[in-house]
């Protein structure tokens, strides 16, 4: 696993057999496909083996692009805004979820995220891969800019 150098280890604090991320520590922001990350816990910074978690944040009007979950579970809790994702064979199908609602992604489903709400979508992520972003592969969109690649969304 190649090192993120976006994630900092360093914030962690390492107790007898807990691992901390304080708050005030956890202010680093990151971004992939259109969504803002707070540094949460994963392989990378805590040394799991088979979750992560974050909170993310879409702003108003924002798509996080086309993509799937190759071979890992997704759950997210709404925190605060509305959220349609686009899922399935084609994006056929469709859902709105606001705060409060709990939403599971299974492995393998295709699905877009859009911030339908006036302001920013927050959510709380748990992932059952430690990696985080390794595993996600791109799925046709046709939101997605042509000239937008895959290095270009990690930033």
């Amino acid at each position: 696993m190649k090192p993120d150098p976006s994630v900092l280890p360093g914030l962690v604090e390492t107790l007898e057999g807990i691992k901390v991320l304080r708050a005030s520590g956890s202010g680093h922001q990151r971004g992939w496909n259109g969504i803002q990350y707070q540094q949460g816990l994963s392989g990378r910074n805590c040394g799991a083996q088979s979750l992560s978690v974050n909170v993310a944040t879409v702003p108003p009007g924002a798509i996080a692009y086309a993509h799937i979950h190759a071979g890992f579970e997704v759950m997210l809790f709404i925190v605060s805004g509305r959220v349609r994702h686009d899922f399935g064979p084609d994006l056929m199908h469709s859902v709105i979820n606001e705060a409060g609602d709990f939403i599971y992604i299974e492995p393998g489903v295709p699905h877009e995220v859009v911030n339908i709400g006036d302001g920013p979508l927050t959510a709380f992520v748990a992932r059952s891969t430690a990696d985080e972003w390794d595993k996600i592969t791109d799925y046709p969109s046709r939101h997605r800019p042509a000239a937008q690649t895959p290095a270009a969304r990690l930033q």
